[in-house]
């Protein structure tokens, strides 16, 4: 991480470059002495005599986890590429031996239709609650269908991006799932399925008793727009079942697969690692966003059209948006983080992206910073032809590239990003960087009075905490598809007591 910057992250500043800039600070604060582990078994040994407890491998390791991980976070230098500490953990997200199992079709209470909303990770996190709350309902769950008419405007069905019989016979211990209601049963209702919309991040008594008896009525009921319509914070057993469907159960169709794997082998080829970026500077996100990057009144009025697709967006202030970290970076920034961080510029880069606001002009100095910049039309070629109509199928290629990556870079809070961090963090914290945007936008903007290593320091500084560690920073009202606590187990070291 101490390799001088090259010509392009030099040409970033106006004032001045690398060269001259100020050295690393000569010394650095002594970590705390490692008296303290001894001291914190100590005193475990010791309310062990009044409690009787015994410190188990869980509580040493707990202690021990705790002290590396907030020494690594404030004194150890970040290793770019894995985390020291991944291995200390597991996904975990079994059945307990008291979880009801699933409910026969026979004997459910009813046909829960549910109709999704949004791109593909929105989707996705419809289909994991939509397990959850079948379960909570004792019905049995209709395959999810897809949004059809969003901006995506992609007819995909569940079963062209999943695998729906995998899906099915995974989760038949926890619920009873059908392609489609049967026949007999369609001609012997009254009526249609009833349709109603779930408030946003219900709780299960919401479906209980509201929800509920309207199925068990009408036999069939649809839940429209499913979309966080289940709350975050479930118990325990509730959480490791959205795990399993998630992590497990939701499996890409063969095609998409393979697609996926190809472009992962011509990538491994090349070198064998590569970092992943989720860019996400398409025309929509900028305008949703509400957000400036410089373009004049082009760019205002562009976005601004964009942006009355959507009939509910509050006026926003660009300015008061980036300056409180809600404006995603520009490829050119995501770039010079990326540098800042220690990644040289022969790093392998792929970019996951739709089209890119601005096009090759917005591209060029990401480019220039990573000359190996890869995206799945370069390396697919004539191969990507017959997933281009559907939105979603590429997006899908895309996922599987980037949670194959040894390093994955968000550009913003989206769905995407969300799946994706809580996927790796599940599959034993694979580097996953989460741009600091608020604190990078002060650093942007005085970029020109700042040499380039000081300026390294200070990224590194404030992206502690965003590196995908074991001990991350959350926000403060962090997401359970992000964050899946509930599923991630510490490993047990070799058996350790203390006697008295």
């Amino acid at each position: 991480m101490g390799r001088k910057p090259d010509a392009a992250a030099k040409s970033y500043y106006s004032g001045g470059g690398g060269a001259g800039a100020s050295s690393p600070r000569a010394a650095r604060k002594a970590p705390p002495s490692p008296v303290f582990l001894g001291t914190a078994l100590f005193v475990l040994g010791f309310v062990s005599l009044f409690t009787g407890h015994v410190v188990t491998d869980a509580d040493w390791a707990r202690i021990r986890s705790r002290w590396r991980s907030k020494q690594h976070r404030n004194y150890e230098p970040i290793d770019i590429w894995e985390s020291k500490y991944s291995s200390m953990y597991y996904g975990c997200s079994g059945r307990s031996a008291d979880f009801r199992s699933a409910v026969p079709e026979n004997s459910s209470t009813g046909y829960l239709l549910i109709a999704t909303s949004g791109g593909l990770n929105q989707q996705r996190i419809g289909i994991t609650d939509a397990v959850v709350v079948a379960w909570i309902l004792n019905a049995t769950l209709v395959v999810p269908e897809l949004d059809h008419h969003s901006f995506w405007k992609d007819d995909s069905d569940f079963s062209d991006i999943f695998d729906v019989d995998w899906f099915i016979s995974y989760l038949s211990k926890d619920v009873s799932i059908v392609k489609r209601i049967p026949y007999e049963v369609m001609m012997s209702m009254d009526k249609l399925p009833w349709t109603m919309r779930a408030p946003r991040k219900s709780m299960p008594e919401f479906y209980i008793d509201e929800v509920l008896p309207i199925l068990m009525r009408r036999r069939a009921l649809q839940l429209t727009k499913f979309d966080y319509r289940l709350s975050s914070d479930l118990d325990e057993d509730l959480q490791k079942l959205r795990c399993r469907v998630n992590f497990h159960a939701l499996k890409f169709t063969s095609s998409i697969h393979a697609m996926g794997q190809k472009l992962v082998q011509k990538l491994r080829l090349m070198n064998t690692r590569y970092v992943a970026i989720h860019l996400r500077f398409e025309p929509d996100m900028l305008a949703f966003s509400g957000c400036y990057y410089g373009g004049g009144e082009k760019e205002r009025k562009e976005l601004g059209e964009i942006r009355k697709r959507w009939d509910t967006l509050p006026e926003l202030s660009a300015e008061e948006e980036r300056s409180r970290g809600k404006c995603p970076l520009t490829p050119h920034e995501v770039g010079l983080m990326l540098r800042a961080l220690g990644f040289d510029n022969d790093t392998l880069l792929y970019v996951a992206s739709g089209e890119i606001y601005g096009g090759d002009e917005t591209l060029q100095p990401l480019r220039e910073l990573f000359p190996n910049f890869y995206t799945k039309e370069k390396l697919a070629g004539d191969d990507l032809n017959p997933f281009l109509p559907f939105s979603s199928r590429l997006a899908a290629i895309d996922f599987i590239v980037c949670d194959e990556s040894d390093v994955f870079v968000t550009n913003n809070n989206g769905n995407m990003a969300k799946v994706l961090a809580g996927r790796r963090r599940y599959m034993g914290h694979k580097r996953t960087i989460r741009p600091n945007a608020k604190k990078l936008n002060v650093l942007f903007q005085t970029r020109n009075q700042l040499g380039w290593d000081t300026f390294s320091r200070k990224v590194q500084k404030v992206q502690r905490g965003l590196m995908g560690e074991p001990d991350d920073i959350r926000p403060k009202q962090d997401d359970f598809h992000e964050f899946p606590s509930s599923c991630i187990c510490l490993r047990k070291p070799r058996n350790i007591s203390v006697t008295t």
